[in-house]
């Protein structure tokens, strides 16, 4: 039975998720016209909601099976903890990337004031508002944008690109959904770094056949950006970038994904062979 979206289709939900994560955000605008202010936590969770549903929708529509489409397969301990640390490391290389980024092509200032107000909105007072914080930042995104494009989206690609071109393909549409607004101004800071993590994000998922680890990774990612800029009081200011230490963290965390990646391979017993993408 066929479990993937046609290749097509691909751009066309991530467009449409798109789209529709703009639907909480009106609703938001609305209930506040009336007096009913919506959370900023509970709309980043929900407009996180609306990104998959026009894939999942096509799923069911197309009558292909949702877990095994989506690659929802138990693993080891072992390779969770193998997530956890690329997810580290990705988190690493990504802000190497940005900093070295940020000595040629600065970030504008609209750009840092934006994200400095959704950090200040969003850091916790009390260990409750922590909670849905982390959720809003990082479990929901994890979850959702893994679902999206290395559950749906990298198997699609799979079979007109092969397993690596399907890798690039799905990272090149995660980092477009980072295209940034500030101002008046489109802000295209985000994407190279986005696509980076994709990149690794999807050569996980290709390592283990399994969504849990770049889920898992992800979400690790999203946690420890949550913890160094919204709890330790960082934030994206990069007047002074510093090339040398962007490079470090770089080169270092790009290394250890790599060495994580070569232990993502789940252990194979007898005849068995890694879960088939498609």
């Amino acid at each position: 039975m066929r479990t993937t979206l046609p290749a097509l289709l691909s751009p066309i939900v991530v467009a449409l998720g798109v789209i529709a994560m703009g639907v909480p955000v009106t609703l938001a605008t609305m209930a506040a016209r009336r007096g009913h202010p919506f959370g900023l936590r509970p709309l980043l969770m929900a407009s996180e909601v609306a990104l998959i549903v026009p894939a999942l929708v096509a799923l069911l529509l197309l009558r292909r099976p949702v877990a095994a489409s989506l690659g929802v397969r138990a693993v080891d301990r072992g390779i969770v903890m193998v997530a956890v640390c690329g997810g580290a490391a990705l988190w690493a290389a990504s802000l190497g990337l940005l900093e070295v980024q940020s000595v040629v092509w600065p970030p504008s200032e609209a750009f840092l004031d934006t994200f400095r107000q959704l950090h200040e909105a969003l850091r916790p007072h009390g260990a409750l508002d922590a909670v849905f914080s982390v959720a809003a930042i990082a479990v929901f995104p994890a979850a959702c944008e893994e679902i999206l494009f290395r559950g749906v989206v990298l198997p699609a690609l799979v079979r007109p690109l092969g397993a690596i071109g399907a890798v690039l393909g799905s990272a090149v549409l995660f980092g477009a959904i980072h295209l940034d607004y500030a101002g008046d101004a489109a802000a295209f800071t985000r994407i190279p770094f986005a696509i980076l993590v994709g990149i690794g994000l999807g050569l996980l998922r290709v390592r283990t056949g399994s969504l849990v680890p770049p889920v898992v990774a992800h979400a690790v990612l999203n946690a420890i950006t949550f913890a160094t800029v919204v709890v330790t009081g960082a934030d994206l200011d990069t007047d002074r970038p510093d090339p040398v230490l962007g490079i470090a963290l770089l080169l270092g965390g790009s290394v250890l994904s790599a060495i994580a990646l070569r232990h993502a391979r789940p252990p194979l017993t007898g005849l068995e062979s890694p879960p088939r993408l498609v």
